[in-house]
């Protein structure tokens, strides 16, 4: 009881206070940032399918180098997984319709603070032994010059990602597969903890090029699916619309409770999923190989938008669309009775289809989640003996995970990732300053026609911190 009602206003009052008041101001300080630079985002995308080739950066490892896209992939492989699926369907069974919408909001504010955390981690990144490195812990320590608080980000990371969120991906495997195919939790959770270790051990080049090629395929089968599926009931579309937004303001609740239920389950399913300012796309937009931060910072912008805003829509019309989510179905049990319910209910198409997409959704994640941790590990202390247990350790959480409860992982889950998340946004806006003076500047160089390059003595205070910029 006492565990529950921390984890309530932790989660439900103080993070989401926090995360809608620190993106509110990134948005007001970049002029909404995340809206007018839509453009230059898919321009961005569209020229990072190979790795930047920049002089300026050349005396990087080269054959170990991660571009620009593959920095995306592997971002995109963390957010696109359980959150997209499951994690929306608990959203609307607990919070309602209304949850929903708050999804959104908290998206298209949220923009604001992933553009800026992931333009400090280009900034404050190092030269690692295959990649670069860096992420929240990096420039906690070098923008900031608290050690003890870079560490305390690092070990929440760690805990959060490595261990809670992974038990979370492997718990929604596991029961997609008793659901479909009526496989023990415990022989699905050994596979995954075998697969885990495998790739894991291959490093971080083996993670972005399975991310970068597995991610998106199986995205775009997903949203196929849902297109076809939202098609066919485009004439509910207007009502459900209806629904979602009378029920995020406390109209004509469904499901679900008030509008402050609705509010506090879709910013925090919201923030599982596309992660904007939680502290863990950083660690991936380091690792790329561009020619000014910003560049990444504005790709991984774009990330929070096909995440929440594509990914967890499709979900949320398919389960609003089918009328099943007040039948006290719960997380990926849900989402995959309600494709059944459009399949016409004969067999169960709908869920074994639903079992092999999150299995890739969420195994990508576990990988991508498992980078995060490793990360961190190495900020503390770079030891190959603690990066191997670590290893080990992820391995054995994975198959835990699978037999855990959905309670009890969800929980889990959500408190440490509210202890992470506020020591990202205090770190972000204090330093959120630099992230400013890189956007002005990479804005004047393309006003010139230029393509945009930062030296680290365009910001002179910083430049013994930025000597990756050199």
């Amino acid at each position: 009881m006492i565990f529950e009602l921390a984890n309530k206003y932790l989660t439900d009052y103080i993070m989401v206070g926090a995360l809608l008041m620190v993106a509110l101001w990134f948005t007001i300080i970049s002029r909404g940032v995340q809206f007018r630079m839509i453009g230059e985002m898919f321009r961005l995308l569209a020229k990072s399918g190979k790795a930047d080739n920049d002089r300026r950066q050349s005396d990087a490892p080269r054959k170990s180098t991660v571009s620009s896209f593959q920095a995306f992939a592997l971002s995109i492989a963390a957010r696109v997984g359980t959150g997209n699926l499951a994690g929306v369907a608990t959203a609307i069974t607990i919070g309602g319709p209304g949850a929903i919408f708050w999804m959104w909001v908290i998206a298209l504010l949220g923009a604001s603070s992933s553009f800026v955390e992931s333009t400090l981690a280009q900034l404050f990144k190092i030269k690692g032994e295959h990649s670069f490195r860096g992420g929240p812990a990096y420039y906690i320590q070098k923008g900031l010059g608290k050690r003890w608080w870079a560490v305390t980000f690092a070990v929440l990371i760690t805990i959060t990602f490595g261990f809670a969120f992974n038990t979370v991906q492997s718990n929604t495997i596991a029961n997609a597969f008793e659901q479909s195919f009526g496989l023990p939790q415990p022989l699905t959770g050994s596979v995954l903890a075998v697969l885990t270790l495998v790739i894991i051990f291959g490093g971080i080049k083996s993670i972005s090029r399975f991310a970068e090629i597995v991610v998106p395929f199986m995205a775009v089968a997903y949203l196929l699916l849902a297109a076809v599926l939202v098609g066919i009931n485009i004439d509910r579309l207007p009502l459900v619309f209806c629904m979602i937004v009378e029920n995020a303001f406390g109209y004509g609740q469904a499901a679900g409770g008030t509008i402050g239920v609705a509010m506090a389950m879709g910013i925090k399913r919201g923030l599982f999923s596309n992660e904007a300012g939680e502290g863990s796309t950083p660690n991936a937009a380091a690792t790329a190989s561009v020619s000014h931060p910003v560049k990444q910072g504005l790709i991984q912008t774009l990330g929070v938008y096909i995440d929440t805003l594509v990914v967890c829509s499709a979900t949320a019309f398919i389960i609003l669309c089918s009328g099943l989510y007040d039948k006290n179905f719960e997380g990926i049990i849900l989402t995959q009775r309600a494709i059944d319910h459009h399949l016409g209910g004969d067999g169960n198409y709908g869920s074994i289809f639903v079992s092999i997409v999150i299995l890739f959704f969420a195994f990508t994640s576990i990988i991508a989640n498992y980078y995060y941790g490793e990360t961190n590990i190495r900020f503390i202390h770079d030891s190959r003996r603690l990066t191997t247990a670590y290893r080990l350790a992820v391995g054995v959480l994975v198959y835990l995970g699978a037999v855990m409860s959905l309670d009890m992982v969800w929980g889990f889950a959500d408190i440490t990732m509210a202890l992470m998340t506020l020591c990202n946004l205090a770190a972000i806006a204090l330093l959120g300053k630099y992230a400013m003076l890189l956007l002005a500047d990479y804005s004047r160089q393309r006003r010139q026609g230029c393509d945009p390059v930062y030296h680290s003595s365009t910001i002179p205070e910083l430049a013994s911190k930025t000597k990756c910029w050199e």
